[in-house]
């Protein structure tokens, strides 16, 4: 089973995928996808692909057979494999996924915290606060660390590979546009707000937190999205 351990943190913004041969053909189609260059309901055809990207086909179906169980690529029979749009309800339907995991990884964090976690914990926030979102990669990272802390040493190594997945796409899709002033005076106060909690041994308090932290970054996605969107047909 793949470890958390493993995993790879954000992945800078890539204008020409082909010269990275360092990602996989899974992460360079997805970023394809998340980005629009490929766009919303485009026919995926494996032998193009596989030419573009200079790989033979069966790494290209394995990728859009990855991506089909994420939701990023629909099959049809007959018709092939193509893009779903990634809008408001793509990020609305995985942050309703990980209002429900989140809160019940982090209940299970609060049984067996020690005080080494707690310290650990508010290191990594003070360097948050420190940094007060003047990079948003380096931001991002953070947070990462934050959370993984938290998540890492759970027994459901699916429930916490599933946050993983969720957490690259939507860093993918945030990625793409400024974190409001409010929101990033949210963040802060939601990440004190868990540790209080957790330092004071409220395991449903610091679900409610963690809850209401997804919940408020979905919210804050969603909306830039669809301003966008907006903008667009305008």
């Amino acid at each position: 089973m793949r470890m958390i351990a493993n995993i790879r943190g954000p992945v800078p913004e890539r204008e020409d995928l082909a010269d990275d041969s360092e990602s996989s053909i899974y992460e360079r189609l997805r970023d394809d996808i998340i980005h629009g260059r490929v766009k919303p309901n485009e026919r995926l055809k494996v032998a193009e692909l596989a030419s573009r990207m200079g790989t033979s086909t069966n790494p290209v179906r394995e990728a859009l057979q990855q991506l089909r169980g994420e939701g990023f690529v629909i099959m049809t029979p007959n018709r092939g494999a193509r893009v779903r749009p990634i809008d408001e309800e793509f990020v609305r339907d995985i942050c309703e996924i990980e209002v429900l995991i989140e809160p019940a990884l982090t209940r299970w964090f609060v049984g067996i915290v020690t005080k080494a976690d707690i310290e650990e914990l508010e290191r990594i926030e003070a360097e948050i606060e420190a940094l007060n979102f003047a990079d948003q990669a380096k931001h991002s990272n953070l947070d990462l660390q934050f959370h993984r802390l938290m998540y890492d040493r759970h027994y459901n190594r699916h429930a916490v590979d599933l946050w993983v997945r969720h957490r690259q796409i939507l860093w993918a899709i945030s990625r793409r546009f400024p974190t409001s002033l409010s929101r990033q005076s949210n963040v802060l106060e939601e990440h004190k707000e868990l540790i209080a909690c957790i330092k004071a041994q409220d395991a449903e308090g610091a679900a409610q937190a963690i809850a209401k932290h997804v919940s408020g970054s979905g919210r804050h996605i969603i909306e830039h999205m669809r301003l966008a969107r907006l903008s667009s047909q305008q």
